[in-house]
């Protein structure tokens, strides 16, 4: 009787998606640690009703694989009255870019708008720079949908601290239908589904802190993000991404 063998290369890849299936139903861990000098952190405020905002979307992609940069894309609301719901957007990423606006004293907000390392960013396509070795030193550990972060504690003098959680996905495409952007096909990469800010915390001590999120959808590559600021201005002192 004549045996239908698989060519080796495919046996292969077909060993290696079985063993990392098992690996990942039974819960193996994996981990991340921040680098001495904090990525810069930079956030984009965009929408899908915005005819000016795919540019930008763009660019934030091509930051993508950077270890000195965490790309991070807030999708916010107020344009939705247009006729296209951004289905990204979520209230609290609106409210969001408001603080920073109160924070930086200014009357408005506006798309695309980069917020770099804490402050308005009107120079992109270029990034500032690190500002050089980070205060803390943050870890993030990851067993089936609980992820822990530990942070050591902060070096004599540095500020209150507190921090958030979020949730990125990449590889998101959209066909809009209506609005400014009606017809377009729009890519989207480091999209914010969840902020979770977490409480200050005295500097001098370490912090941890747990987010339950599970591994989302293949075709949507999945990251998970912890970012140490400054409690009372909100500047980013370390940030670390687990893409696993």
């Amino acid at each position: 009787m004549k045996t239908n063998r698989l060519p080796l290369p495919l046996l292969i890849a077909s060993l290696i998606t079985a063993l990392s299936s098992s690996a990942m139903a039974q819960g193996d861990s994996c981990q991340a640690v921040s680098a001495a000098v904090a990525p810069t952190v930079v956030e984009l405020y965009t929408s899908e009703g915005c005819s000016s905002c795919p540019p930008a979307d763009r660019w934030l992609s091509t930051l993508k694989g950077r270890a000195d940069v965490l790309p991070l894309a807030f999708h916010v609301g107020y344009w939705d009255n247009l006729g296209w719901v951004d289905r990204f957007a979520k209230p609290e990423f609106t409210e969001r870019q408001r603080q920073w606006s109160r924070l930086h004293r200014s009357s408005s907000v506006y798309t695309p708008q980069v917020v770099a390392d804490g402050q308005d960013w009107r120079q992109w396509p270029s990034v500032p720079k690190p500002r050089g070795p980070a205060p803390v030193t943050v870890s993030l550990q990851r067993k089936g949908d609980q992820v822990l972060a530990s942070v050591s504690s902060a070096a004599s003098g540095t500020p209150a601290l507190a921090g958030y959680w979020a949730v990125l996905e990449d590889n998101h495409i959209s066909k809009v239908k209506a609005g400014e952007n009606s017809g377009e096909t729009l890519k989207h990469d480091h999209v914010v589904r969840l902020v979770q800010p977490v409480a200050e915390w005295v500097s001098g001590a370490g912090y941890k802190s747990a987010l339950k999120v599970n591994a989302g959808e293949a075709q949507n590559p999945r990251r998970v993000v912890f970012v140490v600021v400054n409690a009372k201005t909100q500047q980013p002192l370390q940030a670390v991404s687990l893409g696993c």
